[in-house]
């Protein structure tokens, strides 16, 4: 077994695990249910995880990080419980704003398309 396919597999471990802590065990009034951990990022080494969060109400995306940069002891204390590997990874949460972005490209090109279709609707008429 590849020494990447191991890593890759416990990156996906840590991500639905810290998923599950933060919604089940995290008891902050800033962490609710708008966010999504999109992907974790383990190092070979398994001693740095980054974790990249997205969220979706930007009003909320500064609270949530502070809570989640204030828990970060609690959470790999918890991760450290419920996997079985020689040590917690220390955790860097990053805004993940690909989802977003995303979301914002889409709406650009339906724009696009409703402006090209009575561009042309407009063009048919004058003829």
């Amino acid at each position: 077994m590849s020494s990447y396919q191991r890593i890759d597999r416990i990156s996906e471990e840590v991500r639905r695990e810290l998923d599950a802590i933060i919604r089940e065990e995290l008891n902050d009034p800033r962490v609710d249910g708008t966010f999504s951990i999109t992907r974790a990022e383990v190092t070979g080494d398994l001693r740095f995880a980054k974790v990249y969060v997205s969220v979706l109400e930007d009003d909320k995306r500064d609270g949530l990080m502070d809570a989640l940069k204030n828990a970060k002891g609690f959470i790999r204390r918890s991760l450290g419980k419920r996997m079985i590997i020689r040590y917690a990874p220390e955790l860097i949460f990053v805004s993940d704003k690909n989802i977003e972005y995303g979301v914002h490209i889409a709406k650009v090109l339906s724009e696009t398309i409703k402006t090209n279709d009575h561009g042309g609707e407009q063009d048919e008429t004058e003829s």
